[in-house]
């Protein structure tokens, strides 16, 4: 039979550091800032925030509430509540179990470019072909991920209170002091090119924050629609069973309504500073053509924008890239966490041999999804048209399949099997307000199931072949 979890967060803080750590990864300091350079700049940031009010709020409140009032893990919780819901426990479980295989190559390369510069060699990522030319090798990657594994695992093998929210309690305020800093001085940039053009990085800040309506249609409104929604899943953490494991830790007397909006607050803050540190200064150093690289931003674009510095870029890059390491580990520990937690109550056995056990096991599935750029290489052409590798592949059946759809099946059970009252009655746990219980029974009953079906139905293909049936 299934127990409780025993582990707590010993205060509040802990809780919405680590929380907002499991946020605040490498989608809010990569991703964000390309799909806003993309998307027309401030009309993605008032719908992306428009979304974190709404949908996020949503999301986020039940996940959390769920895991704090039944004790448990995503695994069990729905179960818990009603048996004949459990399967969308395991079914929530499977995306940490996915996403674990492949974020931690990705941290395996922020390592490897954190290490490049802090050593001092600028010039080496900012030469063509340096990425793909390592991504593509062999052993190097492998080494770096399994480093950057090892130390997810230590941490998570170290226990809630000691481990987890020990680094989170540590790190989170220097992520934050590093973005901040980083931010404020890509605004202080100015640069001359070739055809004598001086772009400024206040000039590169009004591109990010000032709506850009050139050519909007509704389907490319609707289109920077999905891209914030994709954007809030992989931000937010939630509809992944990680913010239930995480509201199990966290005691009666923690007011949920305050820290949800403290996560919020954190995460979306973070999200809006990384963009004001990236797109100011790829606009200063590249124009508007550099802004347009999308995902290769980080890993190609960035690094020629530091060797552009000068000396400065040295330091620049070595502090961009040791903050997005702390980002991608403090994401990584929580997608590990969830699964330790779970597989402690499935099996009935300690931390620590489950922490070896998901780690080895974590450790060669990311290498097969490693080597999916060399030894086990193929093309596959996914429903959105995007050519695919492994670690495409398992990232779209993670973010595009089953996040939209246990979004969906979450708020059907919340909205209309358990009603909203549940929730309420744990939001208001030992006197507390819930404020937007109201505009909470709406959202989850009404507005989130129909907006997770469309998401749902766009993001697997399905939707513009039902358009083209009725047409």
């Amino acid at each position: 039979m299934e127990t409780r979890n025993k582990s707590s967060f010993t205060s509040s803080l802990g809780f919405i550091l680590t929380a907002a750590g499991s946020a605040v990864g490498v989608g809010n300091i990569w991703r964000f800032p390309y799909l806003a350079a993309k998307d027309g700049g401030g009309l993605f940031l008032l719908v992306y925030l428009g979304l974190v009010l709404t949908f996020g709020f949503t999301l986020l409140t039940t996940d959390i509430a769920i895991g704090r009032r039944t004790g448990r893990n995503a695994w069990h919780a729905f179960g818990a509540i009603r048996p004949k819901w459990g399967f969308l426990g395991k079914l929530t479980f499977l995306v940490p179990a996915i996403i674990m295989t492949y974020y931690a190559v990705i941290g395996g390369w922020v390592l490897k470019y954190a290490t490049v510069y802090l050593c001092g060699q600028r010039s080496q990522p900012a030469q063509d072909g340096y990425f793909i030319e390592f991504i593509t090798s062999r052993v190097p990657p492998v080494v770096y991920l399994l480093v950057f594994l090892a130390i997810t695992a230590f941490v998570v093998y170290s226990g809630v209170e000691k481990g987890i929210e020990k680094f989170s309690k540590v790190v989170m305020p220097i992520l934050l002091l590093m973005i901040v800093g980083t931010a404020i001085y890509s605004l202080t940039l100015t640069h001359t090119d070739a055809h004598g053009v001086t772009r400024t990085g206040m000039q590169g800040l009004a591109v990010y924050l000032i709506p850009d309506f050139t050519g909007m249609t509704f389907s490319k409104f609707l289109n920077v629609l999905l891209d914030a929604m994709g954007q809030l899943f992989f931000s937010l953490s939630v509809s992944m069973g990680i913010m239930i494991t995480y509201g199990s830790y966290v005691k009666k007397d923690v007011n949920l309504e305050k820290s949800i909006a403290q996560v919020e607050f954190f995460d979306t803050g973070v999200a809006f500073l990384a963009g004001m540190m990236i797109i100011p200064s790829i606009f200063v150093f590249s124009g508007t053509e550099g802004m347009a690289a999308g995902p290769s931003l980080m890993f190609q674009s960035l690094p020629k924008v530091f060797d552009s510095m000068g000396a400065a870029g040295t330091l620049v890059g070595a502090t961009f890239f040791v903050m997005v390491l702390f980002a991608a580990l403090t994401s990584c520990l929580s997608i590990l966490e969830t699964l330790v937690s779970t597989c402690m109550n499935i099996f009935h056995t300690d931390r620590k041999k489950v922490s070896l056990v998901i780690g080895v096991i974590s450790a060669a599935a990311a290498v097969i999804v490693c080597l999916g750029y060399n030894v086990f290489y193929f093309e596959y052409t996914l429903p959105n048209g995007q050519t695919a590798q492994i670690l495409d592949v398992l990232d779209y059946i993670s973010n595009n399949f089953l996040m939209p759809l246990i979004a969906f099946l979450t708020a059907i059970f919340v909205g209309w099997v358990i009603k909203p009252q549940w929730i309420t009655e744990e939001m208001e746990e030992q006197g507390a307000k819930f404020g937007k219980k109201r505009f909470y029974a709406v959202m989850v009953r009404w507005v989130v199931p129909v907006i997770m079906a469309i998401l749902f139905l766009q993001s697997t293909g399905l939707l513009a072949k039902i358009s083209t049936f009725i047409a």
